[in-house]
């Protein structure tokens, strides 16, 4: 781990401020991405406000935005936010069945109608830093205006955290239940 947990006397008062206010809000503390981004205090602070918004306060259901998740964590080999919201996209309704095949690099075919749009809208903006005109409206018509904007947030956001936790080299939290990523063939 290239930037270990701060303890409280290592930490500037503007840092005890974000940790505070991370601690009180729906994390209940300082962990994950958030360990790094503390040496950054101010952009901890707006960066959590709107993780905790797209996580917490979306107009998407879990099932969408756990799902999101799971493939941008798998796109980017990224250990902690897959150990974290493999069992968040399972209480929510994705199948062990996709979660596998997300795992293993192959196209889920178990996935229900919400899930094979999110995949192709998620796979596309990675891949393509946008979408398809179709996919495009197929994700508007299902989820709105306001739901493609947070979804296309939610890539960007777990993108970003998930490079923040791979340079800084941030372990995953210990989970039997929850099968760690291997690196895909490129």
């Amino acid at each position: 781990m290239r930037m270990p947990p701060l303890a409280p006397s290592q930490m500037s008062a503007a840092q005890r401020a974000a940790a505070d206010e991370l601690t009180a809000g729906p994390r209940k503390g300082v962990k994950g991405p958030f360990i790094a981004l503390l040496r950054s205090p101010e952009l901890l602070a707006r960066l959590q406000k709107v993780g905790e918004f797209l996580r917490f306060g979306s107009s998407l259901p879990p099932r969408v935005t756990e799902f999101a998740t799971l493939i941008v964590a798998r796109a980017c080999t990224q250990q902690f936010e897959w150990f974290t919201h493999v069992p968040l996209a399972l209480k929510a309704g994705t199948t062990q069945a996709t979660i596998d095949a997300l795992r293993e690099g192959r196209h889920p075919a178990t996935m229900d109608a919400d899930e094979q749009l999110v995949h192709a809208f998620t796979m596309e903006v990675l891949r393509d830093h946008g979408a398809s005109d179709a996919t495009y409206q197929q994700a508007v018509e299902r989820f709105g205006e306001a739901g493609v904007v947070e979804l296309t947030s939610l890539i960007g956001y777990f993108a970003l955290v998930s490079m923040v936790l791979n340079v800084t080299q941030t372990p995953e939290e210990p989970n039997a239940a929850v099968t760690r990523l291997e690196p895909l063939q490129r």
